[in-house]
């Protein structure tokens, strides 16, 4: 199976970019292809020995983060983003990663890839580690800023088949973010939501989650228009970012060595804690609800992240998720 890689999408590509993928097929039965600038791709796979499963495909063009999506994907044929979506819509790739502009991945996604039949919005679904025994998908993470109730319904509808497969949950809780556990808290598009979402088979929904709810565990699914589950990620960034600065600060003051017995215990747990919040442990986020695997991570993103993407690709691709999208019966009004 290939995975078609954008290598030049991200603040470190195409450098990190190349050495996730050598991580990847070294410890993964895939192939990737590398889409971008083939003298530098093949300078920096030197450096690897030429490693087995990797191939270099020659785009010419860069959609930059600061370009609008929409126009740098259609002025830019021959742009990294644009190359490698077309290899999946032709049939070369069975799905393509981007750490370049979110924007410009989705709307190459999207010229390229059809809706799938029943399904009124595709939406961004993350996967993140909560410090919770098992991970937490959260959607939608930003493709739809205004929501109806239909469209959050699918969502969870979509991310409940995507958390089965992928991440083996057999009956994955459904949440939903709102001001309170209530049914009747919240706004409109929250209450109708709640009690469509009660009455939708083949959802284990579980009731309203607050925002402190978020690390708890209380859901394996969060649900929640594009808009606030985009904020959610990146305050759970930014909480991550946080905590690893003030560990840091700790580890070059040698905190450590001042605690004994249960503080040292609890300043492990703590550190221990923090690194599984890093973004770089999850990598990236797959888009639902097309005929096609895409999946798009941060700008920021260094090889372990990248690689963790490329993963999440490849498994969503080899355990056909897209075709069990594809086969589910949804929610209409």
């Amino acid at each position: 199976m290939l995975i078609a890689v954008d290598a030049a999408g991200g603040e470190y590509a195409p450098r990190e970019v190349v050495k996730a993928a050598v991580e990847a097929t070294r410890d993964y039965p895939m192939e990737i292809a590398l889409v971008g600038n083939k003298p530098i791709i093949e300078m920096l796979l030197r450096r690897y020995k030429n490693p087995r499963g990797i191939s270099i495909v020659p785009a010419s063009q860069v959609v930059e983060f600061n370009e609008d999506a929409i126009q740098g994907v259609q002025n830019k044929p021959d742009s990294s983003v644009a190359v490698a979506a077309r290899m999946v819509k032709e049939g070369e790739a069975a799905g393509f990663v981007s750490m370049g502009s979110t924007g410009a991945a989705i709307v190459a996604a999207f010229l390229n890839f059809k809706a799938i039949p029943g399904v009124d919005r595709a939406a961004l679904c993350v996967v993140v580690d909560l410090n919770q025994p098992k991970p937490t998908c959260i959607i939608d993470a930003g493709v739809n800023v205004n929501c109806k109730p239909l469209f959050l319904v699918q969502f969870a509808q979509m991310a409940s088949i995507f958390a089965q497969q992928v991440l083996d949950m057999k009956a994955p809780r459904v949440g939903l973010l709102n001001n309170g556990e209530e049914e009747i808290k919240g706004n409109s598009l929250a209450r109708e939501t709640h009690q469509r979402l009660k009455m939708t088979e083949g959802v284990n929904f579980t009731g309203n989650i607050e925002g402190f709810d978020v690390f708890k565990g209380k859901a394996d699914i969060i649900v929640t228009d594009g808009f606030t589950g985009n904020v959610l990620i990146k305050t759970i960034e930014g909480y991550s970012e946080l905590m690893q600065n003030l560990l840091a600060l700790g580890q070059i003051a040698r905190i450590d060595q001042y605690l004994t017995g249960s503080a040292l215990v609890q300043y492990a747990e703590i550190a221990a804690t923090v690194r599984r919040l890093d973004y770089n442990n999850y990598g990236g986020a797959i888009l639902l609800g097309l005929e096609g695997t895409v999946v798009v991570g941060h700008g920021r993103s260094l090889a372990k992240a990248i690689k963790s993407a490329i993963v999440l690709c490849y498994q969503a691709a080899s355990r056909h998720v897209v075709e069990s999208i594809k086969n589910a019966k949804y929610a209409t009004d």
